[in-house]
């Protein structure tokens, strides 16, 4: 007995290590430069294969699919692989997700892998690797215009992809420059324009990718990260076609501007005035108003502006000291500041409404702007005049003289107050109100759960039944995935080896929703009798068969847009022809 338990036990861990399926990489640790290899590889014929979402990864290569079945010793061997070829897009350690297949109803999946990727490494170089004939021909500079600048005094930063011998069809970045420490505003390049140039002393064809203009805020070794991009390159063989024409070989490169550690300089002590607000360049101050002259209840706007060129939008303007017969109000901030690669130039001004309480005469006392000028290294300072508020009609100011008599000051409102007796919120209650206790409303709340029970009672009934409907859900579950691959097709009309792929998921799915049999059953006498028994016509199924067999073939052969669109139309219409006939 207990030898039998032993056989038994045996026989169901055989069964339990009969499906095999594993994801397998090349590396597990590489540089941003380096390719990884990822095999997908199962030991069974599974179905609806699902490939994780690869984040953090590019796809260049797959997904390409091997097959294999041998013999030994009596016992078969059966292998299929799907592998894929990725480039990571940053550095850090990052996870491939699980991919999963479908075999006799059941969902197997990988395990997550996690891959550490460094940066970039050299590499050995191959004179036949198109990645590492492009090293010498193309180069991403950083030119900055200064490297020892002020606080606040701009630089600029050009990006220039120089490249020689090569042609470059695409280009994506992966790691944008970052300016902590920097105020910056990126310049608009409308249209990429390749020009000629020296590089290294010899000639070369550059193009600029981006131009920022940088102001630094603080002093010290301030580092700008590095702007890093993915290139598509094009380059000549020894290899010619039959007209003679140099054959091109597609590559690819990726490259980096470099880390910059500009040395910021600190503003000088020495003179500094007290009502520096960090304005640096070269400017000029003026305070306008609009009028001087006006009547009692008239306002003016009193204009405190500043013109030139330097950080126009990284200091504050002076503030205005009105008597207190005038009352200011909040000031309304105007910029029109253009910047280009030298820096900012405009104007920035204040505008302050200003209006009289009483008659007479008012002045604005002169105001001071500050600045360090670049040119000199010397802080300047500029006063405005003084401004003179004549007002010609309206009630005399008596504060003064009124101080001293108490009786008149009684009932005498000042300026400040003449609104405070105006209440502006209100408190209202409504005339009538229901209540809720014995209201439509209530009796409806109460009522409801009962009502509900025999609704759960049905919907309850109706899931069990569904649940219990094996057959009826194996097929529910196969016309879903069929619609699935047909619209996953339709996405990847463009690209060849994904369209044809779920081209064949669609069409297994949808003979296993309309005959009810499973991926063992499929072969092409057993679907041809089956289809034939339920009226089928024969022309009908012998284009799906046909149209079956060659999604495995076009997937490796050469194929036109115009013949993938072909096959995708020719799908949709013996898919509908058959669903009308069966």
């Amino acid at each position: 007995m207990k030898r039998y338990l032993i056989l038994i036990l045996i026989s169901f861990q055989g069964l339990l290590a009969q499906v095999q399926f594993e994801a397998k990489v090349s590396k597990t640790t590489l540089g941003l430069n380096e390719r990884l290899r990822i095999d997908f590889a199962m030991n069974i014929d599974g179905d609806n294969f699902n490939e994780p979402s690869f984040d953090g990864f590019r796809v260049i290569a797959g997904p390409s699919q091997q097959v294999s079945q041998s013999w030994v010793n009596g016992r078969s061997s059966f292998e299929k692989i799907y592998s894929y070829y990725l480039l990571p897009n940053q550095k850090g350690n990052l996870v491939i997700k699980q991919a999963t297949i479908e075999y006799n109803g059941q969902v197997y999946k990988t395990s997550p892998i996690k891959i550490n990727v460094t940066a970039a490494v050299e590499q050995p170089k191959d004179p036949n690797d198109t990645s590492v004939s492009a090293d010498n021909n193309v180069y991403l500079v950083a030119d900055i215009s200064k490297m020892n600048p002020y606080v606040n005094e701009p630089i600029t930063i050009v990006y220039k992809l120089y490249f020689t011998n090569v042609g470059i069809s695409n280009f994506r970045e992966l790691n944008k420059p970052k300016y902590n420490d920097f105020w910056s505003q990126n310049i608009e390049i409308k249209q990429l324009v390749a020009e000629e140039g020296m590089f290294k002393g010899e000639n070369y064809r550059f193009v600029v990718l981006k131009k920022t203009v940088l102001y630094p805020q603080k002093s010290g070794k301030l580092s700008i990260e590095p702007l890093s991009m993915d290139i598509d390159v094009q380059l000549p063989s020894n290899r010619r076609d039959v007209f003679g024409r140099m054959i091109l070989t597609e590559g690819n490169k990726r490259v980096s501007a470099g880390a910059k550690t500009i040395t910021v300089k600190a503003l000088p002590e020495k003179g500094r005035p007290d009502d520096f607000s960090g304005a640096v360049g070269n400017f000029d101050f003026k305070v306008t108003p609009s009028k001087t002259n006006l009547k009692n209840g008239e306002s003016l706007d009193l204009i405190v502006s500043v013109t030139g060129k330097g950080n126009m939008k990284l200091f504050t303007l002076p503030k205005p000291v009105v008597p207190n017969a005038l009352e200011m109000y909040d000031a309304v901030h105007n910029e029109q500041v253009n910047t280009s690669l030298s820096g900012m130039s405009g104007k920035v001004s204040d505008s302050y409404t200003i209006v009289p309480q009483y008659k007479g005469n008012y002045p604005v006392k002169p105001m001071q702007f500050s600045y360090f000028d670049l040119g000199s290294g010397t802080y300047k300072t500029i006063t405005s005049d003084e401004v003179m508020i004549n007002v010609l009609e309206g009630p005399t100011d008596t504060r003064t003289a009124e101080n001293g008599n108490s009786k008149n000051n009684k009932n005498r409102i000042s300026s400040q107050e003449q609104f405070k007796f105006i209440k502006l919120k209100t408190n209202l209650l409504a005339k009538a109100q229901n209540d809720f206790f014995g209201s439509q409303l209530y009796f409806g709340l109460v009522l409801l759960p009962f009502l509900m029970l025999p609704l759960i009672v049905l919907f309850k009934k109706k899931k069990e039944a569904i649940d219990g409907d094996v057959v009826g859900n194996r097929i529910r579950r196969n016309n879903k995935l069929a619609k699935k691959y047909l619209s996953e097709a339709k996405k990847q009309i463009n690209n060849k080896e994904p369209f044809y792929v779920a081209l064949e998921k669609a069409m297994h799915n949808f003979l296993k929703a309309k005959l009810h049999i499973e991926t063992s059953e499929m072969s092409k006498d057993n679907i041809k009798e089956l289809l034939l028994g339920k009226n089928a016509s024969s022309e009908g199924v012998n284009d799906f068969i046909a149209l079956t067999e060659n999604c495995e073939i076009a997937r490796y052969a050469p194929a036109s847009s115009t013949t993938i669109q072909k096959d995708y139309d020719k799908a949709v219409a013996i898919i509908s022809e058959l669903e009308k006939q069966i």
